[in-house]
């Protein structure tokens, strides 16, 4: 937000709700979970929502132009189409410093963000709680 400000930028803050990220296979899900799955939606669609309206707060709070927008998707994709749609200048994005194999099984958004962007991407590691 300090950047925005400093540069009088708009901020748009994207929530990429990844239904298939937690989506059983047909295989190992018996019927009667089907609405274990709509609560765990709803849940993340709450997480997102809430991630927008702490972002809103903040920018209001320094006078910054904001816009949050909650979207359904692959989040690499989404991010790349959302910066392009809007013409972003700038993408910034948080990565939980994962390495290895876990980088490698589980793959990283930030990682396909950074490879696939057409406009510069800032990545601010999450900071280690004490």
């Amino acid at each position: 937000m300090e950047l925005a400000k400093l540069m009088g930028a708009k901020v748009y803050a994207l929530y990429v709700l990844n239904k298939n990220a937690y989506a059983p296979s047909v295989l190992e899900t018996p019927i009667h979970l089907g609405s274990s799955w709509n609560v765990m939606e709803e849940m993340l669609r709450q997480e997102g929502n809430d991630a927008i309206q702490y972002a809103k707060k903040v920018a209001k709070d320094k006078g910054i132009d904001y816009e949050g927008v909650v979207v359904e998707g692959d989040p690499a994709s989404a991010i790349l189409e959302f910066a392009e749609q809007n013409k972003a200048d700038i993408i910034i994005m948080g990565t939980l410093g994962k390495g290895g194999l876990e980088r490698f099984l589980l793959g990283s958004v930030t990682d396909k963000v950074v490879r696939h962007s057409k406009v510069p991407v800032l990545v601010v590691k999450k900071q280690k709680q004490n």
